[in-house]
C-alpha cells in the first residue's frame, strides 16, 4: 500500500485543475481532481484525503461552505485557492479553519511547496527521504552522503528535494522546471547546468546516484535498482 499523502483538488476551471493535479502527482502525491463539491461528504469518506486544495468560487456550494464540511467530517488540511485577493476573504477562510490561502494567478511550484508545508505541519508526510547512503531532510535543509554533510546552494537543494521525492522515477526537464523554478517554457539548459553541479557535489562523497536517462530525463536511484 502506498504511503504517499492523498490530496483532493476541488477546482471548477478544468485547465487549472489539471495543471494542479499534474504538479502534485509529479511531487509524489496521490491526487483526485473534482470540478465541484457535490457529494463531498462521500468523497471524503472514500478517498480519505490528507489535504484538500479548495477553490472558493465554485458552482453550487462555494469553497467556504465546503470548508465547513471538511472541518466537520475530516481531519484533512485545507489550502484555499481563489482569484479573490481581498484581505477579508483571506481572513474569512483562515478564521474558518483553512491552513493556508493561495491567490490566483499563482506559480505551481509555490502551491506545491505550500501543500507540502501544510502536510509536514500536520505530520502527514515524511520530511526525510533516503536513497542509498544519501539522506535529504526537507525540514532542516540538511543533506548527508554517507554521514558527511553536503553543502548545496538553495536552488540545488530545491532540485534535490524534488528528485528525492521522485526517487526511482524518471522525470523530464519540463517537470523539473515546473516543480523547481515554476516555469514550463524556460531554457532547459538551466536544468542541465544545475543537475551537473548537483551530481558533481554528490559524487564527491560516493558513487553516482543521479542518472541521466537519454531522451527522457533524470532519475535519483542506487545504480542497478
Amino acid at each position: 500500500m502506498s504511503t504517499a499523502a492523498r490530496v483532493l483538488v476541488i477546482e471548477d476551471a478544468e485547465a487549472i485543475g489539471a495543471a494542479v493535479g499534474s504538479a502534485l502527482r509529479d511531487a509524489g502525491y496521490l491526487v483526485r481532481v473534482r470540478p465541484d463539491g457535490r457529494d463531498l461528504e462521500a468523497e471524503l469518506a472514500r478517498f480519505r484525503p490528507d489535504l484538500v486544495v479548495l477553490d472558493v468560487m465554485l458552482p453550487g456550494r462555494d469553497g467556504f461552505a465546503l470548508l465547513e464540511v471538511v472541518r466537520r467530517t475530516s481531519g484533512a488540511g485545507v489550502v484555499m485557492l481563489t482569484a479573490r485577493d481581498g484581505v477579508g476573504d483571506r481572513l474569512r477562510g483562515l478564521d474558518r479553519g483553512a491552513d493556508d490561502y493561495v491567490v490566483k494567478p499563482f506559480v505551481l511550484a509555490e502551491l506545491v511547496a505550500r501543500v507540502s508545508a501544510v502536510l509536514r505541519r500536520l505530520g502527514r508526510t515524511p520530511s526525510t527521504a533516503q536513497v542509498g547512503d544519501l539522506v535529504v531532510d526537507a525540514d532542516s535543509a540538511v543533506v548527508l552522503r554517507g554521514g558527511t554533510p553536503v553543502e548545496l546552494t538553495a536552488t540545488e537543494l530545491r532540485l534535490l528535494r524534488y528528485l528525492a521525492a521522485q526517487r526511482g522515477r524518471v522525470v523530464g526537464k519540463t517537470q523539473i522546471l515546473t516543480a523547481v523554478w515554476g516555469y514550463e517554457d524556460y531554457d532547459p539548459n538551466l536544468v542541465e547546468v544545475h543537475v551537473s553541479a548537483l551530481r558533481r557535489k554528490l559524487e564527491e562523497h560516493g558513487p553516482r546516484l543521479l542518472h541521466t536517462v537519454r531522451g527522457l530525463g533524470y532519475v535519483l536511484r542506487v545504480d542497478g535498482t
